[in-house]
């Protein structure tokens, strides 16, 4: 097996899950775009690795220790039982319009996810600063 490294121009940096799931999100976002309309092998493929995904997720979230609160995990899980009925609908009948749905829910949890983790940086690169924030620390390179 090829690493993602290999494969892929731009993959997350290791150790961050959030930021790998959002990663993952939205790249298979981007392969069922960019197949949608194309060659059913690839359209299939690239189905096939959403649905994979998505499993990947159902299971996480139906593990006794997920950490996800409860409301969130139930709403995650109804997503991916939508994904799971639009998957094999569209594993039957390739049709450009029905895989917008799909292309649209991982984007947008995608970009959630991938915000989540910069908010999270952010939040982390301040308490860093000593007193005095970026100026401060400006004026003792200067001096």
């Amino acid at each position: 097996m090829v690493p993602a490294r290999q494969t892929y121009s731009r993959t997350p940096a290791e150790g961050n899950p959030t930021q790998s799931e959002g990663w993952a999100l939205l790249e298979s976002a981007r392969q069922l775009n960019e197949t949608r309309h194309g060659d059913r092998d690839g359209f299939l493929a690239a189905l096939r690795r959403n649905w994979r995904l998505w499993t990947i997720f159902q299971a996480s979230l139906l593990d006794p220790d997920c950490t996800v609160p409860a409301e969130i995990r139930g709403n995650l899980l109804g997503l991916a039982n939508f994904i799971d009925k639009r998957t094999a609908e569209l594993l039957g009948k390739q049709d450009p319009s029905r895989v917008d749905v799909l292309i649209n829910i991982n984007r947008q949890i995608g970009e959630g996810l991938l915000a989540g983790a910069r908010a999270a940086a952010a939040a982390v690169i301040p308490s860093a600063m000593p007193a005095g924030g970026v100026n401060s620390v400006l004026s003792k390179i200067s001096a």
